[in-house]
């Protein structure tokens, strides 16, 4: 695919965006209201649908698919785990964050501890999403760094830049309402990628329908359980992570439930978070399947492997399936990019413009909106320098190295909100930062000395709930009596 399709494709695909934008900006006094939860109008069925391309990301398109070699199916037992966590969050967060009218969910702390206990919940937020979103946005960069940037010479910072940039300029306006109906184009093109991939290997094998599923079938990259308690991927590590993985990264982010709340009531909210779990669950399969079909095609035609898994998607399929599946490919991993950081990039705003600079207090509406708008500016500016760096020093799996950081990030969050939910107990607020920081480096030192204190066994993604046990731990030692 030449350079000037792929720009033709990003133009078209842009202009998609700015046209949703223009349409759901509101302009005047409505305008923070409409950027922070939509007037609470949305309609359920489309945020479900829409959040899915947006929880999907860039990760699960293309580091998914790679990791089947190494790992197979192993990963939805992580999703098992996903689903009972949904539950949690339909019957539990969301009753909670509607009854006390919450535009951030931080603003629960506050009520709840103090000042303090808010403001450091949304800070490890803010710290968790710039990360993640980074990963994210760093592995969409970089395939369209390969498929144009490259061709013309220019760096990956400009990629990056770039990339940002139009991000920016279709959400400074509109905000969640304006991501609501992006994320569901966006969704569409990323099932669609998927499933055109899928089925352009399957004529290009020659495979009958039966043929295609037996061979993922008797896969060994298609096995599930792992039941070894030592691996990192035991089915039970995998399972209670995956629960509460799910509670802290969606029910807990400021960036997922922002979604949920744009809906008019809990009953909406509830039916939008379960039905988007099942198509979660069920797109994630897609992805599985279509990782066994990729290394099934490269053995097929004797095409050496990428030295990283990351690279085998992008490569077969700008250079290997012809140029319409190359295009779809390419609006696939473009919709993953936009849908996690347009998302990310408005709840970082929301977060930081509510929980740091109490801007729903503020009566001046042309101020309220300068504001939000300096700092939606300003997240834009520090993802930059995050992605960039991430380049300079990654060497990574992008799946492993998100629920690594997730780990060590989310856990202090879900420490705070089931301290706060389950026990009655009140705090010395002045010392919650210092347990939430301390939370974490206990976690990563118990993390490297596992094996030699624990007869060998090895955490995987479930550090995340013995981050969250420290953070309690630290919560009951600083409780009043």
């Amino acid at each position: 695919m030449s350079a000037t399709t792929v720009a033709l494709v990003i133009l078209l695909y842009f202009g998609f965006l700015m046209l949703i934008s223009k349409l759901t900006s509101v302009s005047g006094e409505g305008q923070s209201e409409s950027f922070f939860i939509a007037n609470r109008s949305s309609k359920w069925y489309l945020v479900a649908y829409g959040m899915v391309g947006a929880t999907l990301s860039g990760v699960t398109f293309i580091s998914v698919p790679g990791t089947v070699a190494t790992s197979g199916w192993s990963y939805l037992q992580f999703m098992m785990g996903n689903m009972v966590g949904y539950v949690v969050i339909a019957y539990v967060l969301i009753p909670l964050f509607y009854s006390q009218k919450l535009i951030s969910i931080y603003e629960y702390l506050k009520d709840r501890f103090g000042v303090k206990s808010y403001k450091t919940g949304s800070f490890f937020f803010m710290l968790s999403q710039t990360i993640g979103a980074s990963f994210r946005l760093y592995l969409a960069a970089l395939v369209l760094q390969l498929a144009f940037f490259d061709a013309y010479n220019i760096p990956f910072w400009v990629a990056v830049l770039v990339t940002i940039f139009l991000i920016w300029l279709y959400t400074f306006k509109g905000g969640i309402k304006t991501i609501v109906w992006t994320d569901t184009l966006q969704t569409t093109f990323l099932l669609l990628a998927a499933i055109w991939t899928i089925y352009t290997i399957y004529n290009s094998l020659n495979m009958s329908v039966d043929s295609m599923f037996s061979t993922v079938y008797e896969s060994k990259m298609s096995d599930i359980f792992v039941w070894d308690w030592k691996a990192g991927n035991f089915f039970w590590k995998q399972f209670l992570a995956g629960i509460f993985i799910t509670i802290s990264m969606n029910g807990l982010d400021q960036n997922i439930m922002q979604k949920n709340l744009t809906c008019k009531n809990v009953s909406e909210a509830q039916k939008n978070v379960l039905w988007f779990a099942l198509a979660f669950f069920i797109a994630t399969v897609v992805f599985l399947f279509l990782g066994v079909l990729l290394y099934e095609f490269a053995a097929y035609n004797a095409i050496s492997l990428p030295t990283r898994s990351d690279e085998l998607y992008p490569m077969l399929a700008l250079h290997h399936f012809g140029l319409f599946t190359a295009i779809v490919f390419l609006l696939g991993i473009i919709a993953a990019a936009f849908s996690s950081a347009d998302s990310a990039l408005t709840a970082l705003t929301t977060a930081f413009c509510i929980d740091f600079l109490n801007l729903n207090e503020e009566e001046d509406t042309s101020i309220k909106n300068k504001k939000r708008k300096l700092v939606h500016v300003m997240f834009s500016f520090i993802l930059f320098l995050v992605i960039v760096g991430f380049r300079l020093l990654n060497d990574d799996s992008v799946v492993s190295s998100v629920f690594k950081a997730a780990g060590y990030t989310y856990g202090p969050l879900l420490g705070l909100f089931v301290f706060g939910i389950f026990t009655k107990k009140k705090i010395n607020d002045n010392y919650v930062l210092i347990v939430c920081l301390l939370s974490p480096v206990l976690s990563y030192i118990l993390n490297i000395y596992s094996t030699e204190l624990l007869f060998g066994y090895q955490f995987g993604f479930e550090i995340l709930l013995v981050n969250a046990g420290f953070t309690m731990l630290g919560l009951t030692l600083i409780s009043k009596k």
